[in-house]
């Protein structure tokens, strides 16, 4: 494997880099679609700059539901082609990137047993249409067995249960990936770098005006490019508007808050399906020592890094969870963290936001500006896939194939069970759950990363010197997960890992204590409604 080690520290390499040539494709957007199509037409050979106004998966890319599914839910919308393409990307991602593809039955309580006969015939055609192997079909559980293997469903109220499995993963850890296998492959990679301008040479489309989003760092780049893509994801159309301002609204966002709590809490085994009262379907999924709740759809009017959290969105949640569940009631203390993030949809007048298709689109403006909208995490590959394809017919060049099925992401390059794997990393003086989080994290890498060092440590270092880190945030958010599955949200390492960062990446006094409010503003910002309710 080439080296993927992302140090992206010198910001002046980095600017000159993005002038020094013609790129064949330059990527507004550094979220799941952009790394993927970044790593698709690299390893193509293609010459690729990627750009983010911010921090790779910093978006809808770091905060789904981190569930990696057939698509069974979409066959209710007609989807059929979603439904094919996620069964057949999950068993991709199961090859190339086996500690972000980890199984997860999921179980699907039934009221009644002719309700138990629907589930399982609706799952038996996704499994038929998807190709499912056998392996991976359902089960179906009796009263009893759902009562032993999940006490913690109201087992009275239900007639049994249908099971089957699906993968959870890291999305933020999967969107590194990809940007990592990017740059390995040739690709230049700069974050923090905004596209503040669409450069037109006549009619076509050429490039971008790109400016840096650090603090103190007013640099700015000139990039040119055959081909601009704009992967922005809800600011999809705040792209397109930097070309023709008459551009019309595509997109349609919709929120989806996710709700944390200690495992000790809810003490589950397997994600647990459940149904509102409006009929959407939400979940609680295990995660290490926590689990979470997802997830609402709600229709959002603006594109904000970070979406605003209701009383009425976490409610939503944990009432539903109590009419299956036998626990005592939820208290806003029993939350440990919260996040939010937006789907940017395809818009579809006169439907919910549940209804809307995750079908992708790519929309081609009158000066060649290629935009990308719609999709799924679960069919990041193949979309990109499909981008690149079109791209080398745009640059009339000879077509390669894509390799990307068959190359694992970084980390996805070992042997063995993930279960393996874990031994192995606590060999190198790690507790359990220390190996089987870091397992998921950073797959293989993570032997070496624990080798001589352990802790958020060893975890600043690698993140810095090898993931991209330039903040606090990318970290402690995305790198590590801490902020979302960890002790107080974290919060008691921030100051160590500050001053560390700060050493590697040359901050001041001032800058480190910037970096950590930073932080605490942000878990104070979504934690802001169970603080104040009344």
């Amino acid at each position: 494997m080439s080296n993927t080690h992302l140090d992206l520290r010198n910001r002046y390499a980095l600017f000159s880099a993005l002038e020094d040539e013609v790129f064949d494709l330059l990527i507004i957007g550094a979220g799941i679609t952009g790394c993927g199509i970044a790593r698709d037409a690299a390893m193509r050979g293609l010459r690729v700059a990627l750009i983010d106004a911010g921090d790779i998966g910093a978006g809808t890319s770091g905060r789904s539901s981190k569930l990696i599914h057939g698509g069974s839910r979409y066959m209710a919308q007609g989807d059929l082609t979603v439904v094919r393409q996620a069964a057949n990307e999950r068993k991709v991602l199961r090859r190339i990137a086996p500690h972000l593809s980890l199984t997860n039955p999921m179980v699907i309580p039934a009221r009644s047993k002719i309700q138990v006969q629907g589930i399982k015939a609706f799952i038996w055609s996704y499994e038929k249409l998807g190709n499912v192997e056998k392996p991976e079909r359902h089960q179906v559980w009796s009263k009893k067995r759902l009562q032993r293997e999940e006490p913690l469903v109201r087992a009275a109220d239900f007639a049994g249960a249908v099971v089957f499995p699906e993968y959870l993963t890291d999305d933020a850890r999967l969107t590194l990936g990809n940007a990592r296998s990017a740059f390995g492959a040739g690709a230049v990679v700069v974050t923090y770098a905004a596209a503040r301008e669409i450069i037109q040479e006549g009619s076509r489309v050429t490039g971008a005006v790109v400016e840096s989003t650090l603090p103190r760092d007013e640099r700015m780049a000139r990039v040119r490019a055959r081909i601009v893509i704009n992967a922005a994801g809800p600011w999809v159309d705040t792209i397109r508007l930097m070309e023709d301002s008459g551009a019309g609204k595509k997109l349609q966002l919709t929120k989806g808050i996710h709700v944390v709590m200690s495992r000790d809490r809810v003490p589950i085994t397997r994600t647990i399906i459940m149904y509102a009262p409006d009929g959407r379907g939400l979940f609680v999924v295990p995660r290490g020592s926590y689990v979470y709740f997802g997830t609402t759809d709600t229709f959002y009017p603006r594109a904000e890094y970070w979406p605003e959290i209701t009383h009425e969105d976490i409610d939503y949640l944990l009432n539903t969870a109590m009419a299956y569940l036998d626990v005592a009631p939820f208290k806003d203390g029993d939350i440990v963290a919260l996040w939010s993030g937006l789907r940017p949809l395809l818009g579809e007048e006169g439907k919910k936001p549940s209804e809307i298709s995750r079908r992708d689109e790519i929309m081609e403006s009158a000066g060649g500006l290629l935009s990308v909208a719609g999709g799924k995490l679960t069919s990041y590959r193949a979309m990109a896939e499909k981008i690149v394809d079109r791209c080398e017919k745009l640059l009339n060049r000879a077509h390669v194939h894509s390799l990307t099925a068959e190359e694992p992401l970084t980390g996805g390059d070992f042997s063995g069970t993930f279960e393996a794997l874990c031994s192995r990393i606590e060999r190198c003086g790690l507790s359990p759950q220390e190996a089987e989080r870091a397992a998921l994290l950073y797959g293989s890498e993570a032997l070496a990363i624990f080798e001589h060092e352990k802790g958020p440590s060893a975890e600043v270092h690698h993140a810095v010197q090898a993931e991209g880190a330039l903040t606090l945030e990318d970290y402690w958010v995305r790198r590590s997960a801490r902020a979302r599955f960890d002790d107080e949200g974290g919060l008691a390492d921030l100051e160590a890992t500050a001053d560390l960062m700060g050493r590697l990446l040359g901050w001041t006094d001032s800058e480190k204590a910037r970096q950590v409010l930073s932080c605490r503003e942000i878990r104070a910002d979504e934690l802001r409604h169970i603080l104040t309710r009344e």
